[in-house]
């Protein structure tokens, strides 16, 4: 029996593997999706106090759809004889999805960098709130004033006193100049101190160590520098782009077997910029590149990838929330309208569970239908 295997279990991951079933229908084919973690983790929501709500079980969206979960990590992906080796067991595959995402880029040089908290991962986000929990009028320093920083930021200023550094000589510089008033507004309603061209060069005991030699306060050092693509990446393709992403075509194929979709697809938006490593795009990157994957071994169509418009909704804590629209990043709603939207999103993310027919159906809906995006008409204006 031909075999599709999906390499994730993350937004990207998910989803392909719903697409994959998608495409099947009731032909012969085997799906298999393998990832070491029970849960799909909703990544984006981990800047939340309750971290343990931004999680939904595996078996509830696999089951239904008929995939298997192979609950291993995958260690190496032997392109020539179309292998892969998961949990020390080889597993075969007609047709690959690497769908492996992205991890935080950690500081390798920095000295107390085992002290340093993320929320890069549900085990890290626990591991911050539960750290934090009891504590009053806490101390925090948020490293990188990107969007997971941000989030980061803003969400702990609730509970304590915070410091945001960023080595950038504007804040939120990823995000370009378009929220930035709104950004800075935010952060003066809640008392983040920001320090910009700036960064840590040591964490202590209660303390961490700025460049210049200033020493500050800090219970916990919260590090959100950036993201790379997994390095299952390498084992694909030697031309990887500067986040460590694989090219790939319109359907979403990196090699004639193999498919690449999430934060390690390297895919074109249009044809001035690339795909970003958010789970906005991680989710119609899975469902065409798992449909594609089972398409291509059942003589079906392959579908093109065709984003939708291109949005950003950053949450600002006691602060509410902005909203943007396209790649100049135009301020839609901010406060509390923008909060609402991302309040939304952050419940529309969650896959549905239990229903094959509704899993299948999302899996079809490649585009996200939200009253906050432009309808049909608009894009096609």
């Amino acid at each position: 029996m031909a075999h599709v295997v999906i390499i994730g279990g993350g937004f990207a991951g998910v989803w392909s593997a719903a697409g994959a079933a998608l495409a099947r229908g009731e032909a012969d084919l085997r799906i298999t999706l393998i990832a070491p973690d029970e849960h799909m983790v909703l990544r984006p929501r981990l800047y939340e106090p309750e971290p343990e709500l931004a999680k939904v079980e595996l078996a509830r969206v696999l089951g239904p759809i008929g995939v298997e979960h192979l609950r291993a990590r995958v260690s190496t992906i032997d392109t020539g004889r179309r292998v892969v080796v998961a949990g020390g067991r080889e597993v075969g595959y007609d047709r690959l999805v690497l769908a492996a995402g992205s991890e935080l880029v950690r500081p390798g040089d920095l000295p107390g960098a085992g002290r340093l908290f993320d929320i890069d991962t549900l085990d890290g986000a626990r591991r911050l709130a539960d750290h934090l929990r009891d504590r009053d009028d806490y101390a925090a320093v948020v490293v990188g004033a990107g969007f997971v920083g941000l989030e980061a930021a803003t969400e702990l200023a609730a509970g304590g006193r915070v410091l945001l550094v960023d080595q950038a000589e504007v804040v939120g510089d990823e995000l370009g100049a378009g929220p930035r008033e709104v950004i800075r507004a935010a952060l003066d309603e809640l008392g983040v101190e920001l320090r910009l061209a700036t960064t840590v060069t040591e964490v202590g005991d209660g303390y961490a160590v700025l460049s210049g030699g200033n020493r500050v306060e800090a219970d916990a050092v919260v590090w959100a520098a950036g993201l790379r693509a997994s390095e299952l990446t390498r084992q694909i393709s030697g031309d990887l782009d500067h986040l460590g992403r694989v090219p790939v075509d319109g359907h979403l194929r990196a090699l004639p077997e193999v498919f690449a979709a999430g934060d390690t697809a390297a895919a074109a938006f249009d044809a001035e910029h690339t795909v970003m490593q958010a789970c906005q795009h991680a989710t119609p990157l899975g469902k065409v590149a798992g449909y594609n994957a089972a398409a291509d071994l059942l003589g079906l169509p392959l579908r093109d990838f065709t984003p939708g418009p291109y949005v950003t909704c950053l949450d600002l804590g006691g602060a509410g929330a902005v909203f943007t629209r396209g790649w100049d990043r135009k301020v839609m709603a901010s406060g509390a309208a923008a909060k609402e939207v991302k309040k939304t999103i952050n419940q529309f993310i969650h896959p549905p569970v239990d229903d094959a027919s509704e899993i299948l159906a999302a899996a079809g809906n490649v585009y996200l239908d939200l009253p906050f995006f432009p309808r049909e008409e608009e894009k096609a204006a």
